[in-house]
């Protein structure tokens, strides 16, 4: 221990702290040596969690766990596979079976179809000869062994699309006790999901201080990018106030740079590595943001398009698609087969989950206005001057 608390925040600590901020938590037995580095420098990242961003960190003698949890709740921090509200009820019934069953203790899928029965809070109950209730649970089971909530002993739960007789054996691993987070007050004085937001009680200036310090520390590291909320937006005023702070912070923890702008900040990095999740990524859709970034940065300037006080740029439904048809109409003889041959609004709709993901756009629910945000054109793409349509369609970013 008296080795441990000696070790300085070095190369292998930084390495470590991005391993954490990108994983949901690292197993041991999955990863030896990430973990063994980590259980090295425990001290120092446990400090600079909690100091900074107001997170625990839990180093266990079996895995790592940073729990992390939003400022706001965006669309991109679901369980991407899944499609349907039904999946993460039953996942949340999954998770309370699960608290009734000891570490290494094995079930079965029917004993497990037929507690979740019992539980489901909804009126109409569960049916399991109903396809689309089963496809909810393989989606929901699925995604549990994915992230070792539940470990498949035997059998195969894709089986269970078909027949509601296929059994398949499983087994609680240690994690699945670990897997929600701690709260310090009780689950059931919570009336609505705000309240999982706003638990902690700030009781003077000075903890008010921390608070926004961390708060403004999870926003830049856990979200694509944060904008200004209102022209005196007491987080936005700390970003400009202790930008320098910031950036030495950030530098020196990470491998991250810091990006201050009138109306946005946000972290970026120079190298593309393989254990983040970053934009641009390989997909093609990717390409499409870029070109449709560039044509968006064109459109202004060339006709003179007046932004909203806070940078964004409101388009109609309609208006979108013509954008993206013109987007289409100037760059599509480069994109891949699948974009070329899909329909504009096909294509629109894609771009558009995509652009909200990454916080570039937003629709307001009111009226359906698709507001494009300033971090759209912060990364632009076209292609070189000498790309021919008979060419490579590689980016120039």
């Amino acid at each position: 221990m008296e080795e441990k608390s000696k070790v300085i925040f070095d190369e292998a600590a930084k390495e470590s702290a991005q391993y954490i901020l990108e994983n949901f938590w690292i197993l041991r037995e999955k990863e030896p040596e990430i973990y063994q580095q980590i259980r090295q420098r425990e001290n120092v990242l446990k400090n600079f969690f909690l100091e900074k961003m107001g997170l625990n960190l839990i180093v266990h003698r079996q895995f790592v766990k940073l729990e992390k949890f939003p400022i706001e709740p965006e669309t991109w921090m679901g369980i991407e596979k899944f499609t349907q509200v039904r999946d993460y009820v039953l996942f949340s019934c999954l998770m309370a079976f699960l608290e009734g069953k000891n570490v290494d203790e094995q079930f079965l899928l029917s004993d497990l179809c037929e507690e979740l029965s019992s539980i489901h809070p909804s009126i109409e109950g569960l049916d399991w000869t109903h396809y689309e209730h089963r496809k909810s649970l393989v989606r929901v089971l699925q995604a549990a062994a994915d992230i070792y909530l539940v470990r498949t002993v035997d059998g195969d739960i894709s089986d269970f699309n078909y027949s509601e007789n296929n059994e398949v054996l499983y087994e609680v691993p240690i994690v699945a006790r670990y897997f929600l987070r701690s709260f310090p007050k009780d689950l059931t004085t919570f009336k609505n999901a705000k309240d999982f937001l706003n638990i902690e009680d700030l009781n003077s200036e000075e903890q008010l201080g921390v608070k926004r310090r961390q708060r403004v520390y999870r926003k830049l590291f856990l979200t694509p990018v944060m904008y200004i909320n209102e022209n005196n937006d007491p987080d936005f005023l700390y970003l400009r106030n202790y930008r320098n702070r910031i950036r030495e912070d950030v530098e020196k923890h990470t491998d991250f740079s810091f990006e201050l702008y009138r109306n946005a900040a946000l972290l970026t990095i120079e190298e593309k590595k393989a254990m983040y999740t970053l934009f641009p990524d390989n997909k093609a859709i990717s390409d499409i943001v870029l070109q449709f970034a560039n044509m968006v940065r064109e459109e202004k300037n060339s006709n003179a398009i007046s932004l909203q006080l806070d940078g964004t740029l409101h388009l109609t439904p309609v208006d979108f698609q013509k954008w993206v048809s013109k987007c289409k109409d100037y760059y599509g003889h480069g994109w891949s087969k699948q974009y070329r041959e899909l329909i504009v609004s096909e294509t629109a709709r894609e771009l558009i989950a995509v652009l909200v993901d990454w916080q570039m756009a937003d629709i307001l629910d009111e009226t359906g206005v698709i507001r494009l945000k300033p971090l759209l054109v912060r990364v632009v793409g076209k292609y070189p001057v000498d790309f021919s349509k008979g060419g490579d369609s590689d980016e120039e970013n």
